[in-house]
């Protein structure tokens, strides 16, 4: 075929090449390019026989293949190649992996972010990747949700905010940037809003409850420029979101304005007819998706046959069918995928996949992912520390040597630290161990590699958590995908206990390191109890039995209930599988090292009967507690700790009635009152007192990070536009309504944490 055809010549606008190649498009060249499909059990009939226009999961020597195979084919379309590259470039051997989104949230930093995601787009175009399925946009509501990892937390705002600079750094300074990947925002919209926990359960969600605080994200990152948008896998109201006609095409594609491309989850379109049973066959579920506005269909492989089989009968227009495949080819003619297919570099993969640079920037995510959470004037160790040129703490003149025994399952446990999407989390096939050991540094890595010189560092499992069973309904469910293994609690073992008690006995100070595993995070794997399980309550109880003072570190993938014995420890650090990096960073905190800058994202629960805990609760209920507990979270969003103490004072809204296009202007005092220097999180949220529908008692509008040395005190002035003052009333409409207000200004969402002022908005 020669070079002289229209949608082969770049000098020609990307609308008239596409409108020539659909042009010569069969339908089933057409239906095939709607396919994305799995690429695990090999590539060739993909390409040959469905004519696929993506794959997914596909290992380095299948990436390879199929970019020989598609040259070969009558068109010559390139392929996109995705994958879940969700916290770093999740299945590539030697590739860094950061800390999950949710660590990566306690920042509260979106510059930090999008250096992450560029970072991640540099190392993932190497490989002949093309696009990732990040950021994830969901609220975290129900923590028994198996999901809640790889959110950004609870609060709307700040979503949007870290979403949209992910955004930035994926997609870079353009698509024909040869190191920019398709960003994708997911899952529109709604599907952590499930029942009881359970994933892609219906979400019992109303309209007005979606454009309140789940649509707002997306639509920041619709307007930020996300080129892809990806859909949840539940249904709201008995709709399946793969044929919400109102949220896709009214919303998304008509208020919104949105033209890019939507690729539904892993089989929605087959799970409307195996699962959920509101279609008959594959060929109704197809004309339907595509109806609704779908454009690549993710692992569906019966779409192929039951689209085309639609469009014979009548049922499906194929002109809607070239309207999605022409939004599929805008995307691989602005990557310029047919002058520069982008197959995998070596050279480039040598120079730049685990580099220098991004180690560098993943120990500092690290370190920032980190929380404090409770002190009692312990840590860190000793204090008066600080880093040599080894990396090692240097002790002040007259220390003494200490003993640090690091105790529990995960305080050495590597892969694990890296938490979901990533090596041995089971969605590749092709890293059977897990990224390279010697790239992950654990907490007892960290400890080893970072103590004074002279201290001993000890260690001890101390406890088991879990093992595995068949799950007793089948090895696979009925689309042929394989069912998790289900997890069996593991009992405490008294061998296990004694030794970590002789260790604790014979030091210093203990790091208990306790959490969950890979087996109890992710899709499909929500779990009915956040309590710490296998034998790691008996283990802290045994720890503060021994009168060793201990800190206990938590590495999990979400907020957890923690036992009485952890309250008696004399600081808790949570670690929300905090990466590669992470070890190191957890020693470097305790040691003081560094300084313990995160902010919680999502607040923690006291018991899981408390579900859900999120600090922005709608107004109005019979009291404020249980019968049995207490309704205040163990935790609250925006808390975390410093290693000093700072206070804030004279807060004053300069201007205290305002029209609703004016700009909010408030200042106030922070003021270091310690003796360690601070990254302070300041935080603006606003209240209004009296709404004509149930809203929030208060939502986070602005945030501002400073640093302040010891006996530094700084005025922070606060710029609010009155229009973010806005709540969803009952028509389903955002309006600010005139009235009074409050502006909260502290370091947490905790009333006791809260300055207030008030102002009034004119009607």
């Amino acid at each position: 075929m020669g070079s002289s055809l229209p949608y082969l010549d770049p000098r020609l606008s990307v609308p008239e090449r596409v409108a020539d190649l659909v042009g010569r498009m069969t339908l089933p060249e057409k239906v095939g390019q709607m396919l994305q499909l799995n690429a695990k059990d090999g590539v060739r009939h993909l390409i040959e026989d469905m004519h696929v226009g993506s794959i997914l999961h596909a290992s380095p020597e299948r990436v390879l293949e199929a970019a020989e195979l598609t040259g070969r084919t009558r068109l010559g379309i390139p392929l996109l190649v995705a994958e879940d590259c969700i916290h770093g470039h999740s299945f590539w051997e030697g590739a860094t992996i950061y800390p999950t989104q949710l660590g990566m949230a306690a920042s509260w930093d979106p510059e930090l972010l999008e250096r992450v995601a560029r970072a991640t787009a540099v190392e993932v175009a190497a490989t002949g990747v093309h696009w990732t399925f990040s950021p994830v946009l969901c609220i975290t509501r129900d923590l028994r949700w198996g999901r809640v990892s790889e959110t950004f937390g609870e609060d709307p705002f700040l979503i949007g905010e870290l979403a949209s600079a992910m955004v930035r750094g994926y997609q870079g300074e353009g698509l024909d940037d040869p190191t920019a990947v398709l960003a994708c925002a997911k899952h529109f919209a709604g599907y952590s809003e499930t029942q009881g926990g359970r994933d892609a359960s219906e979400a019992d969600i109303s309209r007005r409850k979606l454009r309140s605080w789940f649509l707002p994200p997306f639509e920041r990152v619709a307007k930020e420029g996300c080129r892809t948008f990806m859909l949840g896998y539940q249904s709201m109201d008995g709709v399946p979101v793969t044929v919400n006609n109102w949220l896709l095409n009214e919303v998304l594609r008509g208020e919104w304005g949105y033209t890019g491309t939507l690729v539904t989850d892993w089989d929605n379109v087959g799970r409307m007819v195996w699962e959920q049973k509101v279609f008959a066959d594959h060929a109704q579920a197809a004309a339907a998706a595509v109806r609704a506005g779908n454009d690549m269909v993710m692992t569906t492989p019966d779409f192929f046959a039951g689209a085309q089989e639609a469009v014979a009968a009548g049922r499906l227009d194929e002109a809607a069918v070239d309207a999605a495949v022409a939004r599929i080819l805008t995307l691989k003619f602005e990557l310029g995928l047919f002058e520069n297919p982008r197959h995998p570099d070596r050279a480039r993969q040598a120079a730049v996949i685990g580099s220098a640079g991004h180690r560098e920037l993943n120990l500092e995510a690290a370190r920032r992912s980190l929380v404090l959470l409770a002190n009692d004037g312990t840590l860190p160790l000793d204090g008066g520390y600080e880093a040599g040129a080894d990396g090692r703490a240097v002790a002040g003149a007259g220390a003494a040597p200490r003993t640090v025994a690091v105790i529990g399952p995960n305080a050495d446990d590597a892969q694990t630290q890296l938490g979901d999407w990533a090596g041995s989390s089971g969605q590749a096939d092709w890293l059977p161990e897990g990224h390279p050991r010697a790239m992950i540094r654990t907490v007892l890595d960290g400890f080893r590699e970072h103590v004074p010189a002279g201290w001993s560092v000890t260690h001890a499992r101390g406890a088991d958590i879990l093992t595995v069973g068949p799950d007793p309904e089948g090895a696979f469910f009925p689309d042929g995908q394989p069912r998790p293994e289900i997890v069996v609690p593991a009992e405490p073992s008294e061998a296990l206990i004694a030794e970590a008690v002789a260790a604790a006995e014979a030091a210093d100070h203990v790091v208990a390191v306790v959490g969950d595993r890979i087996e109890l995070v992710g899709e499909g794997r929500s779990t009915a109890t956040l309590e710490l399980i296998g034998g790691q309550i008996a283990l802290l109880d045994a720890l503060a039995g021994t009168g060793t003072p201990f800190t206990v570190v938590v590495i999990s993938s979400k907020p957890l209930v923690l036992p009485p014995s952890a309250y008696r420890a004399a600081a808790i650090v949570h670690a929300f599988n905090p990466g590669m990096a992470g070890g190191r960073a957890v020693a470097e905190l305790v040691l003081g090292l560094v300084e313990p800058s995160g902010r919680l994202p999502v607040s923690f629960a006291r018991h899981a009967g408390q579900q859900p805990t999120y600090y922005n609760q709608l107004r109005g209920q019979h009291g404020t507690r249980y019968a049995d507990l207490t309704q205040r979270p163990a935790f609250v969003f925006g808390e975390g700790l410093s290693y000093t103490t700072v206070a804030y004072s004279d807060l004053e809204v300069l201007t205290d009635v305002l029209g609703a296009g004016d700009t909010l202007r408030a200042r106030v005092v922070v003021s270091n009152t310690g003796g360690r220097p601070a990254l302070e999180t300041v935080q603006a949220y606003v209240s209004d007192t009296v709404t004509s529908v149930t809203w929030a008692e208060k939502e986070l509008k602005a945030y501002r990070r400073l640093t302040l040395a010891p006996g530094e005190s700084r005025e922070v002035v606060i710029e609010l536009p009155v229009a973010a003052c806005s709540l969803v009333d009952a028509e389903g409409r955002r309006v600010v309504e005139p009235g009074a207000f409050e502006l909260l200004v502290g370091p947490s969402s905790r009333d006791e944490d809260l300055l207030r002022a008030g102002f009034t908005v004119k009607g």
